[in-house]
């Protein structure tokens, strides 16, 4: 049996890495096998023991050591944060943790102040990948931040002059559901489209900053098909949902980028609404792009999910059953063959 001591600065530090009700500590102790206790206090912080087994003893040492700094970098522990620190080390992924320690950069702040932060390694990735690349393509399930992250991105660009406006857009795509009849005009037939481009903006910039902005032109949010035409210069253009676009769509976009300006392009290609047997336009840009200079593709898996665990748990689920439905296909379709020979 083994036993190390990890030590915090105050009270309210202390308080943050335990938890409500000690939860953080009783979830570390039952992902490592390892008994938690605290020693007392140490010139206003306090002294925590880990015991156990020596391996398992480390590896919560480092989890616990992981979880103060990001409580030190301002953040709180959420239990996605606690899930994702403990499967990073149990599966010794000690380098992503490594990446998150280092990377206490900003990526934006929003209209109350609050840090927008990668929360992932694979966040962290995608992050330096739209700062250093004109053009990102950002795949993955529902709730990595692919969205968010490139809106608060493209916020920090036109806060520090390097683009001129922000242009948002997405294809106009029902997700099963007709909103072609509802009242009002094109602009209210539109904006459930892109509802959550608004709810991105409100957070970082308010509703009346927002609203100026856009009075001004300095920001447009718009449905894909407003962009033919056009040639944008000195802007970050961000694609939503662009699983939902076509081949020719997704060329038209892609090709109306204009001198310094920056492309992200975010979509799932396993939530496609387009009508059966259509290609899907990103499907198609990821393997007609993939190597081309200053062009990325940042792939998130369900380790990047940032909403709530069940949702992690939820593309894995169907992930699972996607997986054995090709088995059974494939069954069917292999003794169809027998019988037909």
């Amino acid at each position: 049996m083994a036993e190390k001591i990890v030590f915090t600065e105050s009270a309210e530090e202390t308080a943050a890495v335990f938890g409500s009700l000690d939860y953080n500590l009783r979830f570390l102790e039952r992902a490592f096998g390892v008994r938690i206790s605290d020693r007392g206090r140490w010139d206003e912080g306090c002294a925590i023991a880990v015991k156990g087994e020596e391996e398992q003893v480390e590896k919560a040492i480092r989890a616990l050591e992981h979880l103060r700094d990001r409580v030190r970098g301002g953040e709180e522990i959420s239990e996605q944060k606690l899930i994702y620190v403990t499967t990073s080390l149990q599966r010794g992924e000690e380098e992503q943790l490594a990446m998150m320690s280092v990377g206490k950069d900003c990526l934006c702040l929003t209209v109350k102040g609050k840090p927008i932060k990668a929360k992932t390694a694979g966040q962290k990735e995608y992050a330096e990948r739209i700062r250093k690349n004109t053009v990102v393509l950002g795949i993955g399930p529902a709730g990595t931040g692919k969205t968010f992250l490139a809106v608060a991105m493209a916020v920090t660009a036109l806060r520090s002059g390097q683009v001129s406006r922000l242009i948002l857009t997405r294809p106009a795509v029902e997700a099963g559901e007709k909103l072609g009849y509802l009242p009002g005009d094109l602009q209210n037939k539109i904006d459930p489209y892109l509802r959550p481009l608004y709810d991105a903006l409100f957070e970082m910039l308010g509703p009346e900053n927002y609203q100026k902005q856009m009075e001004k032109g300095t920001i447009e949010i718009a449905p894909l098909a407003y962009m033919r035409g056009r040639t944008l210069d000195d802007s970050f253009i961000i694609l939503d949902e662009a699983q939902n676009t076509t081949p020719e769509q997704m060329k038209m976009f892609l090709t109306r980028l204009g001198n310094n300006s920056k492309a992200v392009i975010t979509g799932d290609i396993t939530q496609t609404d387009l009508p059966r047997g259509q290609k899907s336009g990103l499907v198609e840009a990821v393997k007609v792009l993939e190597g081309i200079e200053d062009i990325a593709i940042h792939r998130f898996t369900d380790r990047d999910v940032v909403r709530h665990r069940l949702v992690q748990q939820i593309i894995l689920a169907y992930e699972q059953y996607a997986k054995k439905q090709i088995k059974e296909d494939q069954k069917k379709y292999s003794l169809k063959r027998k019988i037909k020979d």
